[in-house]
């Protein structure tokens, strides 16, 4: 039997608009139950639809097989940028410099590379073809952003995520080269917390990111949260290259890293 596999065509509702970066379609509030997560199924994956989605902290999480799912888990795992940990091994690497660190110059690569990047008990991945085809339309739009850690030619780690207001919502890393993916977060996080951003969402607790200082918060209070980072800044839209000059630049950087 052949493998089943979906498109963004023919795993989404044809009769569902596709939503443009202006439309907004109101998800409905999450309720206290066994599958509390999961606040709604179907749609698509327009960027409209996306956007929507993030703006009142839902995302879509679904396996290959499955119909889209939105998801609003509780509770919510989260990290505020000043909490952010960088070991004294971290520091000592970043300061050797062994990658070049870089904003949006290779977002596919970096996006397919999460989808392919093995991991410890997990089967598959939840980066299926139409989540890559959707995130590659909002980054030509200038919402999604990847990150990377270049050892020469060779793109040896990174992640990528969503932008808005003064929040990064944190998508999926990878890494060919041990710590690339690190090096490449934490120096990303000193300029977010210098440009005014107040929180990453990481989504769903991993052991990697609470090593960096991430913690679950109660789904209220990230709700919370999220309100006031969406109003504390217009959407930093387009390339990020263009718009944090000199980047991976910033006061933390130039301190533990140039040690200026």
């Amino acid at each position: 039997m052949r493998e089943k596999r979906y498109s963004a065509k023919n795993r989404a509702d044809p009769g569902f608009p596709s939503l443009g970066v202006d439309d907004y379609f109101p998800f409905p509030e999450p309720e206290p139950g066994e599958f509390d997560s999961v606040v709604a199924m179907g749609g698509n994956l327009s960027p409209g639809m996306l956007l929507s989605a993030y703006r009142q902290g839902v995302f879509p999480w679904f396996s290959e097989d499955d119909p889209i799912l939105w998801q609003s888990p509780d509770p919510r795992f989260i990290l505020f940028p000043d909490k952010l940990h960088c070991s004294q091994s971290m520091r000592r690497l970043l300061r050797k410099r062994p990658f070049e660190i870089k904003l949006d110059t290779a977002f596919e690569d970096v996006i397919r590379a999460c989808a392919g990047q093995e991991r410890s008990g997990q089967r598959g991945t939840w980066i299926t073809d139409d989540m890559v085809e959707a995130y590659i339309a909002l980054h030509e739009l200038g919402y999604a952003h990847s990150v990377e850690a270049w050892r020469g030619s060779e793109l040896a780690g990174g992640f990528y995520g969503i932008s808005l207001g003064r929040i990064f919502f944190g998508e999926s890393m990878f890494h060919r080269s041990t710590d690339a993916a690190k090096a490449a977060f934490i120096p990303f996080v000193w300029r977010l917390k210098q440009e005014g951003f107040c929180l990453i969402d990481s989504q769903a607790r991993t052991a990697y990111m609470e090593g960096l200082g991430a913690q679950d918060i109660p789904r209220r209070k990230y709700l919370e949260l999220l309100t006031a980072g969406l109003a504390s800044g217009e959407d930093i839209v387009g390339p990020w290259t263009e718009r944090f000059p000199g980047f991976p630049d910033s006061e933390e950087y130039r301190r533990i890293v140039l040690g200026e």
